[in-house]
């Protein structure tokens, strides 16, 4: 055994370890990654040869942390790893996206990478590392592949960019992105900023874009050392020239026609292309059309791509009809749906979403659960895509991973407005009822509005746009279009998703999917896409211009208050016995953590008066009695020498029978006082060496005159 190591030098001194050889030999190709105490295995294997029939590339990503790797048990009964994670099957979708375009057109054979994290040491970040993990499997084994790719983290950090940042690095970063890129292109870039500006966004691509390329040339040379340069043959289609040259010049320049005839209805153009198929397949003999009918259709398909782009490129037109600058008709509406919090219908063309938002209390709270992430999460965003939304006849099962990737694109877009503090946890759901093109943005677009509908009060509402690219030649003929339509995402080169406020970019999400495009196309899609973003802001704000300014009357009511830490057991009392009592007398709903050494208290009900009364309960608790302070008692009990009230709950303090009334008294019941009475007292001592609290009422009382000739406030 003699393995093969590579290692990678960072600019803060960390090392990045590959090695192959050792480990997994009988996958195509292993590697494992080390960096410090993190250490990553990924494997590729895929099928010598094509399922018949198959004309696009069957590739599977599967990213696993195993809890062992942090030293944990998993949850739950079972107490074993079970589906993946939200954050697992985003990272396989990081890895995904950059490999999936980089596999030869006509190779189809099946094909798994794995990525599994068998160590951690909860500084550094593994997502970061799997990307570069699986290229370098792919490197070392004979799998075809236009690679080698890297992926590294991206942050900014107090003004400065740094690689693959800490979990604590994080923490304080205004920009965190994702890039993945070959060692001269750019394929994909995903994160969240805090309202940065389109040209920090292109410095920190070109920041992480310069690590990537270091990483390449060490899987290059690692390949060269496991003498795997050479990839294996395959031969996955059997092609027709006959019969792709009779579909191109039949059935061209009708497609050209139905492309160029800038018809806004979907359906009406999918039934024009189909037309032409159609068409053509009649005109075949027909003990010759089952035959060709598979090859016929995806040589139809390149008809159809190449006619949309010349379309675009040589004319200007698109397939709608629309400039290559224009946003598709846009209108909006709130409170759309009464039971829900807040609700927005949002509509751009014919893609359209149906947003709810719902606010709930600390028990509401999410729990984060993940290997190396475990916490609560207070801000909620879920996105569905039920089939009936493009028309099409079939079952809506599980949510699927596009339907994660989404939701998680919209949440980062919406998070960082929410207010700091915001005492409500907050679930916004997608449900999208129309799609032609970006539905993400659509969510993200009729979140804001739901929000705001809610009154919520975000710090600024946010706007997103989804941007097309047609290129030919490395980019030296293009066009950039703005609020791309589904086919033009489909048969484009480039998609590429922007959200922000006015003042800029909260989330991005980019996937490029040809080579050579230059940070200039980059730069100037950017710039469309800044004002693309600011037209949509504009229709957005005419439906609802800011947040309500109170929640809608069944929205639940919370109250905050800090209490000194040493009063959190004082609330919470001995088995929960105060919090219990109180939340059964008031009706409230009351919760209390550990926050910066104070103490949180949430209060919430469905009406003022319950959260009032809880609230004057525990402030009551936490307040030191003072002497001289009125107090509204309840007297819980009757002695021959005077009666026992709570001024404050917990506080008991003694009311002689002599701090009463002015006048003597022979028993307390003389004055009319009972157990459950309310009374005005005031502290008029606290003993020092007992803490006994002692109480008067007559203090409050006025004072009869005296009797005997001398003046009350002369003695």
């Amino acid at each position: 055994m003699n393995p093969i190591v590579k290692r990678i030098e960072l600019s803060d001194g960390r090392t990045i370890t590959l090695e192959t050889g050792k480990v997994a030999k009988q996958a195509d190709g292993s590697v494992t990654l080390r960096m410090g105490n993190t250490l990553l295995l990924a494997t590729v294997c895929a099928a010598k040869d094509a399922t018949p029939g198959t004309d696009f590339m069957p590739l599977q990503v599967e990213y696993r942390e195993k809890f062992a790797s942090f030293g944990r048990f998993p949850g739950g009964f079972m107490k074993r790893e079970g589906r993946p994670s939200d954050s697992e099957i985003l990272t396989s979708r990081l890895i995904d996206r950059v490999l999936r375009p980089l596999f030869p057109d006509d190779y189809h054979a099946d094909v798994f990478v794995n990525v599994i994290l068998f160590s951690a040491d909860g500084g550094d970040m593994p997502d970061a590392l799997a990307g570069l993990a699986a290229s370098a499997a792919l490197a070392v084994s004979d799998i075809p592949f236009n690679g080698p790719i890297s992926e590294v983290r991206v942050a900014r950090v107090n003004g400065v960019f740094v690689i693959n940042p800490t979990f604590q690095h994080l923490e304080k970063a205004d920009i965190d992105i994702m890039v993945g890129a070959t060692l001269d292109n750019i394929m994909m870039v995903e994160g969240e900023m805090n309202e940065v500006s389109e040209s920090e966004m292109l410095e920190a691509i070109k920041f992480g874009h310069e690590e990537i390329r270091k990483h390449c040339r060490a899987q290059m040379e690692l390949a060269e050392m496991a003498g795997k340069t050479v990839k294996r043959t395959y031969s996955h289609e059997e092609n027709d020239e006959e019969l792709r040259k009779q579909v191109w010049s039949k059935c061209y320049q009708r497609a050209y026609e139905v492309a160029a005839s800038q018809n806004p209805n979907k359906h009406q153009r999918i039934e024009a292309f189909e037309a032409i198929l159609t068409d053509f397949m009649a005109s075949l003999p027909e003990e010759e059309r089952e035959a060709k009918t598979a090859l016929a259709a995806k040589y139809y398909h390149d008809v159809e791509k190449e006619a949309m782009r010349r379309s675009i490129l040589d004319e200007g037109k698109r397939l709608d009809g629309r400039k290559t600058t224009e946003i598709r008709p846009i209108w909006s509406e709130v409170d759309f749906v009464p039971g829900p919090h807040g609700s927005a219908l949002f509509t751009r063309g014919e893609t359209q979403s149906l947003t709810t938002v719902t606010l709930g209390t600390k028990l509401d709270e999410k729990i984060i659960d993940d290997v190396l992430v475990h916490g609560t999460d207070r801000f909620l965003l879920h996105y569905n895509f039920p089939p009936f939304s493009t028309g099409e006849a079939r079952p809506q099962r599980g949510t699927g991973r596009r339907e994660i990737g989404h939701g998680n694109l919209a949440h980062r877009a919406l998070k960082r407005m929410i207010p700091q503090g915001y005492p409500y946890v907050i679930r916004v759901v997608s449900d999208i009822l129309e799609s032609n093109g970006s539905s993400s943005m659509a969510t993200v677009c009729a979140g804001t509005l739901a929000l705001m509908d809610a009154g919520v009060q975000m710090k600024k509402p946010v706007s997103g746009i989804a941007m097309g690219l047609i290129s030919e030649n490395k980019g030296q003929n293009f066009a950039i279009l703005s609020d791309i339509l589904g086919d033009e995402d489909h048969l484009g080169d480039m998609d590429f998703k922007v959200c922000g406020t006015k003042d800029g970019i909260t989330a991005t999400q980019m996937d490029i999917k040809v080579d050579g495009l230059s940070y200039e196309i980059l730069e100037k899609a950017l710039a469309q896409a800044k004002v693309g973003r600011e037209h949509i802001m504009g229709k957005m704000m005419e439906t609802l211009s800011e947040p309500r300014a109170d929640l809608k009357p069944h929205a639940p009511r919370i109250e905050v208050l800090e209490i000194p830490k040493d009063y959190i057991g004082a609330v919470i009392g001995p088995g929960g016995k105060i919090i219990q009592g109180i939340q059964e007398e008031t009706g409230a709903i009351i919760t209390i953590q550990e926050i910066d050494n104070k103490g949180r208290v949430e209060v919430s009900a469905t009406n003022k008066a319950s959260i009032d009364a809880a609230m004057n309960k525990i402030k009551g608790i936490v307040s030191v009695p003072e002497v001289g302070e009125v107090y509204e008692a309840t007297v819980r009990s009757v002695m021959p020498y005077g009666a026992f009230c709570e001024f404050l709950p917990g506080k008991d303090g003694l009311l002689h029978i002599s701090e009463i009334d002015w006048k003597r008294l022979e028993r307390v019941e003389d004055a009319g006082i009972k157990e459950g009475d309310k009374i005005q007292v005031k502290l008029i001592d606290i003993d020092p060496r007992t803490g006994k609290f002692k109480l008067s009422r007559k203090v409050l009382l006025e004072r009869p005159p005296r009797t005997d000739g001398h003046r009350g406030d002369q003695e």
